[in-house]
């Protein structure tokens, strides 16, 4: 058998495999050459260098993202909204995950400002704070039916907090002080109007 001359060597010497490891409930992507080649699953992977490299990484945890948001409602009151929407890369969906969308908080982020906004200014602030589930619902379905095209999956949306502004909150703790008040006069003067009858 005849031995490999110097410039098969080098050839061989070029083009090496090797061993990468991802992570448990994560996906690796793999492009040959500047292109899209594979997955690569959990565990050890073989990828031939310099030709295949792994470009990044895709989670396939639960992940979780809070969205504060200010905004008016129809009686003129700004209030601060925090929303959590938990999301899921869909693990066929990988590709377009990856590809298709840069930054999946910043996109998820600008969608329930889009839904808060055009929501909540048509509802006085009582009518807010006992609507919050039906604007959980309302982002959720909208960021359902845009993200699954990008390969995310919205498992579940909470409207967390609804805060108004502070000098707000002390105007309504006032109200509901006198409220108070008003309602102990008018029972002590009821118990003395008693006291007298007798």
């Amino acid at each position: 058998a005849a031995l490999p001359t110097r410039r098969g060597a080098r050839r061989a010497r070029r083009e090496m495999v090797c061993v990468v490891c991802v992570n448990t409930s994560e996906v690796g992507v793999v492009e040959r050459c500047g292109q899209y080649n594979k997955l690569a699953s959990p565990g050890c992977n073989c990828i031939v260098w310099p030709c295949e490299e792994m470009v990044g990484q895709m989670s396939l945890r639960v992940q979780s993202l809070d969205v504060r948001c200010e905004t008016k409602t129809l009686d003129n009151v700004f209030v601060d909204v925090v929303v959590s929407v938990q999301y899921q890369v869909i693990p066929d969906s990988i590709y377009d995950a990856f590809y298709r969308l840069s930054n999946p908080r910043q996109q998820i982020t600008a969608y329930v400002y889009d839904v808060v906004r055009s929501t909540i200014p048509n509802q006085t602030l009582d009518h807010a704070f006992e609507a919050k589930e039906e604007i959980a619902q309302s982002v959720k379905q909208t960021l359902a039916h845009t993200l699954t095209t990008y390969g995310y999956h919205i498992l579940n949306t909470l409207v967390t907090d609804l805060t108004p502004d502070a000098r707000v909150r002390n105007a309504m703790n006032e109200i509901n002080a006198n409220k108070r008040l008003k309602e102990a006069a008018y029972e002590k003067a009821e118990g003395e109007k008693i006291l007298l009858v007798k």
